[in-house]
């Protein structure tokens, strides 16, 4: 996210910066990648010294499993062609496939960002598939969401992606009813709806009772609570996944703790900075299957990895947070 006042990168990011790993070619589509190819250990710093794959949480329509700590493109990829903007970027995916952290979300209306990461993934080489999302995003008309996914696919490089998302409730029969029709045509794993209002929440939950998708999108943090009341219950019990987006309230909540040293009890659940217990505060919510924070810098992916490692918050320590940022 945009405005990252504290951020405090794990000691031991550089050694996957300097292990060298190779990549191989990329496959956009998400596929479960089961006990066989468990995820590599998250370097930690000394503070943190117990160290593990990431945790993963299972998509209820399909039980396959995905890592906890995804990442988001809006805003940070929106970037040009030089090395200065794309290199940063391009190590940021090398430390977050090398993790073993598999979840991308992109959109055709985030500027460049699907050309940059198709570029980028593309150019890269990974042994591992990716869990790439992205959208129909402000298209009216079966028709129009067609071009735009195909257009997607074409910015992406590739031939299909795991999830395609109805981005903001936009002519949500329609392109909801386009994204099932790819998906039986195999170039859709999953299908979702999105939001990243509060207010769009009621909205949201009359169209999961309605149309049950796989996944939704929404924005949940320690001070946007609202998902509490009605869209993880409803999700749990429509066995919707749900992923998270503005955990980190683009920014907002670096600035309300600036300067202020995390909690004692931190230790307790393995967090070294606030991003940490942001994160971890989101991922205590049962119904959440994973989170998306964006970021253009290494030392803060690294950073957000590590709150997928480790013990989550309970409620004495969701309510401390709280109140911190009160």
């Amino acid at each position: 996210m945009a405005s990252i006042f504290s951020r405090r990168a794990f000691l031991g990011a550089t050694t996957l910066a300097g292990a060298g790993f190779a990549f191989a070619p990329l496959v956009a589509c998400g596929r479960d990648p089961g006990p066989s190819a468990a995820a590599a250990p998250i370097a930690t710093s000394e503070e943190t010294p117990a160290a593990g794959p990431l945790m993963t949480r299972a998509i209820p329509v399909s039980g396959e499993k995905i890592p906890v700590i995804g990442m988001g493109t809006s805003g940070t990829f929106e970037v040009g062609g030089s090395a200065t903007e794309r290199d940063p970027l391009r190590e940021v995916l090398k430390r977050f496939v090398a993790a073993g952290a598999t979840v991308i979300d992109t959109a055709p209306t985030y500027g460049s960002a699907e050309d940059v990461l198709g570029d980028l993934l593309s150019e890269g080489h990974v042994g591992r598939e990716l869990f790439l999302a992205t959208k129909l995003s402000g298209v009216t008309g079966r028709a129009a969401g067609l071009a735009q996914f195909n257009d997607s696919l074409r910015r992406l490089k590739t031939d299909k992606v795991a999830l395609l998302q109805v981005h903001n409730l936009g002519d949500t029969d329609t392109q909801l009813a386009l994204a099932r029709e790819l998906k039986q045509q195999g170039k859709v794993r999953y299908t979702g709806l999105t939001h990243y209002q509060e207010g769009a929440q009621p909205e949201l939950a009359d169209a999961m009772r309605r149309l049950k998708p796989d996944f939704v999108q929404i924005n949940y943090s320690p001070v946007s609570r609202r998902a509490e009341q009605a869209i993880f219950p409803l999700a749990q019990d429509l066995g919707i996944a749900v992923m998270i987006n503005r955990a980190f309230e683009d920014g907002r909540l670096f600035a309300q703790v600036r300067n202020k040293p995390v909690p004692a009890w931190a230790k307790d659940v393995g967090a070294i900075s606030w991003a940490q217990l942001f994160l971890k505060f989101v991922l205590s919510q049962p119904a959440v299957t994973v989170v998306i924070p964006a970021t253009s810098k290494p030392k803060n992916l690294m950073d957000n990895l590590g709150a997928g490692v480790g013990a989550l918050l309970d409620e004495r320590q969701r309510a401390d947070l709280i109140a911190a940022l009160g």
